[in-house]
């Protein structure tokens, strides 16, 4: 792979130029692939580029949280594999998985695709809970979107397991019904390199980055919803700026969907 110092990769990018001559507002190839693992209720692989990313949802019962008896569990965990990149560690999640896991987390969470309620098996007492288990395989920037994307793919294609309603014993050898998911949210992110604002961030025009910044997008009765944001890196943004990410984000959003849909 070809590389290139901070200071030439922020020249390049001041002329329009990228390493690998997308255009700016241009997402590498994506691939998506369901049912990758066959021990998951759900699962899928995305690649974007050369960043890949698997999911996969687990199914369990276990006592609601105390402000919301009547709802179902969300929790999303994030690994980086060391064997992705040479700077990932064995040991205590990092600052950048955390983060990771909390973005796709909230993607998912605010968009409201779950009806939570409908998890529910007794209030206050018996709820599905679903963990989405994020695993990087190979980082070449962007983990973000590669990730939220392959958590939406898993959710979709997730089917539940049996579950005895006089007993709860579950038996996960037999699938039933999906899950109650209504909708695609998506998340598109952003970096700004010398002024200028680009798309799908390869892992090199991450180092070279000022500040990121991705939007959480979903679609509701034809309409186009944001539903999470998160800045990244030193820098900053103006507001022109930021109007003008959305728009594409808006834009973009639906070629992401079509993908999944695919």
């Amino acid at each position: 792979m070809i590389t290139v110092d901070k200071e030439a990769m922020n020249e390049m990018i001041a002329r329009n130029k990228r390493l690998d001559s997308r255009e700016l507002d241009q997402f590498r190839e994506i691939k998506v692939e369901a049912g990758v693992i066959s021990s998951a209720e759900g699962s899928s692989r995305v690649c974007i580029g050369k960043t890949e990313v698997i999911a996969g949802v687990k199914m369990d019962l276990a006592e609601p949280f105390p402000d919301s008896k009547d709802e179902g569990v969300l929790m999303v965990n994030a690994e980086f594999v060391p064997l992705a990149f040479e700077k990932f560690e064995t040991g205590p999640p990092s600052d950048e998985s955390i983060e990771l896991a909390r973005v796709v987390d909230r993607t998912i969470r605010e968009s409201q695709i779950l009806d939570m309620k409908k998890l529910c098996i007794k209030q206050g007492e018996k709820v599905w809970t679903i963990f989405i288990d994020i695993d990087i395989i190979d980082h070449d920037g962007n983990l973000i979107d590669a990730a939220t994307l392959a958590s939406v793919q898993a959710l979709l294609n997730t089917r539940m397991p049996k579950m005895n309603k006089e007993t709860y014993e579950i038996d996960y050898k037999t699938k039933e019904s999906p899950l109650p998911i209504n909708g695609m949210p998506v998340s598109l992110s952003f970096v700004k390199i010398s002024g200028k604002i680009l798309i799908d961030p390869s892992l090199q025009e991450e180092d070279s980055m000022d500040a990121r910044f991705t939007v959480g997008v979903f679609e509701q009765n034809s309409e186009t919803k944001f539903c999470a944001m998160q800045k990244g890196g030193t820098g900053g943004f103006t507001m022109e700026e930021l109007d003008m990410m959305l728009d594409i984000a808006e834009e973009k959003s639906r070629e992401l969907r079509n993908v999944i849909k695919e």
